[in-house]
C-alpha cells in the first residue's frame, strides 16, 4: 500500500484544488449538503477519531456512496439489512445483519485501510477520496467527477457502470473536492493552504501591473500563483505573464492592465 501520494499526482491536486471554482448555480445545493453533514458530525467523529481519520472525510465519503443516509453501508450504499453485494461484496465479514451504520463505516474505512493513512493534506485527502472511487478517469484523460463535478474541472465524462464509460454523460452528483473546498470556505474544517485562492485575490488587489517598477507586492503574488501552480519567475515585475496566471483565479487582469477594461 501506499503510503504517500504520488509526486505528479500531489502537484496537480494542489494546482486544481486552489484554483477550483465551484459553479455559482450549484452553491445552493451544496450548501444544503454541508449542512446536513455538520448535523450529523458527532457520528462521524464517533467512528473517525478512533480511527485517526477527519470526521469530515468520513462525512465526504457518505455523501458519495450513500447520499448521507445512515441505512446504507459506506461500502458503496447497499442497504444494511444484508452483506454488500456490490464490489466490494460480501462485507462486513463478521457479525449478522442487520448492520449499525457505525458498524458497516468502521468496516469500510479498515477494509480501504483509511486508517493506516496518515497524510490529511489537500492532496493526501484527495488522493485517498480519488482512490475510494477509482482512478479510471486517468485513462480517459480527464478529471474525475467523484471529486470535481460542480466545479470548473469537469464538464462531461462518467462511467455509467462499472467498466462502461460514456464520455458525453455528465455526473449528476456533487464531487468530493467540491465538498472539501466548500467546507473550507465556510471556515467549518481548517484546510493547510487551503484559503489560497483567497489570498492571491487579496494580493492581486494590491499589485499593480509592471510599468517599470520593480515591487514587493507583485513579488508575493507570483509566489502565490507558483504555489498554486502556475510557473512564473518571481521577479516583482508583474507583466502580462503574471496578470494571465492572476485571471485564471480572478476573472480579470491586475489594475494598470491595458487589457482590463
Amino acid at each position: 500500500m501506499a503510503t504517500t501520494v504520488p509526486p505528479d499526482k500531489k502537484d496537480n491536486y494542489e494546482k486544481l484544488f486552489a484554483s477550483c471554482i465551484i459553479r455559482e448555480v450549484k452553491y445552493p445545493e451544496v450548501d444544503q449538503i454541508i449542512s446536513k453533514m455538520v448535523s450529523n458530525k458527532t457520528r462521524y467523529q464517533y467512528v473517525g477519531d478512533p480511527l485517526n481519520i477527519p470526521w469530515f472525510v468520513i462525512a465526504i465519503i457518505h455523501c458519495m456512496e450513500g447520499s448521507l443516509r445512515f441505512d446504507t453501508h459506506l461500502h458503496n450504499g447497499d442497504p444494511l439489512n444484508k452483506r454488500t453485494v456490490q464490489v466490494p461484496a460480501g462485507r462486513p465479514k463478521t457479525g449478522n445483519p442487520p448492520f449499525t451504520w457505525e458498524e458497516s463505516a468502521k468496516d469500510a474505512l479498515t477494509f480501504d485501510k483509511l486508517n493506516l493513512w496518515t497524510d490529511w493534506s489537500i492532496a493526501g485527502m484527495l488522493y485517498k477520496l480519488e482512490l475510494y472511487n477509482g482512478l479510471g478517469y486517468y485513462r480517459q484523460g480527464i478529471n474525475s467527477p467523484y471529486l470535481w463535478s460542480y466545479s470548473n474541472h469537469y464538464t462531461k465524462g462518467k462511467y455509467v457502470k462499472d467498466g462502461k464509460y460514456d464520455p458525453n454523460a455528465i455526473s449528476k452528483q456533487c464531487g468530493a473536492a467540491v465538498l472539501l473546498r466548500r467546507l473550507g470556505e465556510q471556515q467549518l474544517i481548517s484546510l493547510p493552504d487551503g484559503h489560497i485562492v483567497e489570498q492571491i485575490l487579496i494580493q492581486g488587489n494590491k499589485t499593480k501591473y509592471y510599468t517599470g517598477t520593480v515591487t514587493n507586492e507583485a513579488k508575493e503574488l507570483q509566489t502565490l500563483l507558483n504555489k498554486a501552480g502556475s510557473v512564473l519567475r518571481v521577479d516583482g515585475k508583474a507583466g502580462e505573464k503574471t496578470s494571465n496566471e492572476y485571471f485564471k483565479f480572478s476573472n480579470t487582469y491586475l489594475n494598470g492592465d491595458p487589457r482590463k477594461m
